[in-house]
């Protein structure tokens, strides 16, 4: 079983790696190989930095985005996306202009406008997760944040946790096969590790 961490310059690439393996993924690889991630068991996809430098660094490597959409759109494979990572499962993103997203997830991606003016932007620090909906995989707990930009989803059934920030903001995100969270799993310590830990054990 491999599981595939895709390889797109985008920042916090061996960190998630060292933490999908201290949570058990042994079979975990770095590829930026569109035929290994097309093969693999299970995908994860990084990212740290602006929403378009990440969409077009990811779409820069040919057939990769035509091989995540195969091995999860299509054949239903277990897809975790990580910050930035999920933020380009939306339909757009509005950072630094408005640009397109995969648009697995619908929704758009705005800068955080907190409701209090004395709350700092970026959200960066620990912060609850509170469940919303099913939320597959996903605990209630304390994990870590680092965004000025947060996932606004178009359908509610989508959310599957929230935190609050000056306002309520969403921490993961799920449908089907694919869940997305806000927060760094890698940064999160034993609350990051244990959800790793079950996406890693997780059968859709």
């Amino acid at each position: 079983m491999t599981t595939a961490l895709i390889d797109y310059g985008a920042g916090n690439l061996h960190s998630v790696h060292n933490a999908l393996r201290k949570a058990g993924a042994d079979d975990a690889v770095i590829t930026a190989d569109p035929q290994v991630v097309r093969g693999a068991d299970r995908i994860v996809l990084p990212g740290v930095g602006a929403f378009r430098a990440c969409r077009d660094a990811l779409v820069a490597i040919p057939g990769m985005v035509e091989a995540m959409n195969e091995a999860v759109n299509k054949r239903g494979m277990p897809f975790l996306g990580v910050c930035v990572g999920m933020q380009l499962l939306a339909d757009a993103g509005e950072e630094f202009g408005r640009h397109e997203g995969l648009g697995w997830v619908p929704g758009t991606v705005k800068r955080i406008e907190p409701g209090n003016p004395t709350v700092k932007i970026p959200h960066m620090g620990w912060n609850d997760v509170t469940l919303a909906g099913t939320a597959p995989l996903l605990e209630a707990g304390e994990a870590y944040f680092l965004h000025s930009y947060h996932f606004e989803a178009e359908i509610g059934d989508h959310i599957a946790a929230v935190t609050n920030h000056g306002g309520p903001l969403v921490a993961a995100i799920a449908r089907d096969t694919i869940i997305g969270c806000q927060f760094h799993p890698e940064k999160s310590q034993r609350y990051g590790l244990s959800f790793l830990a079950r996406f890693l054990s997780w059968r859709p």
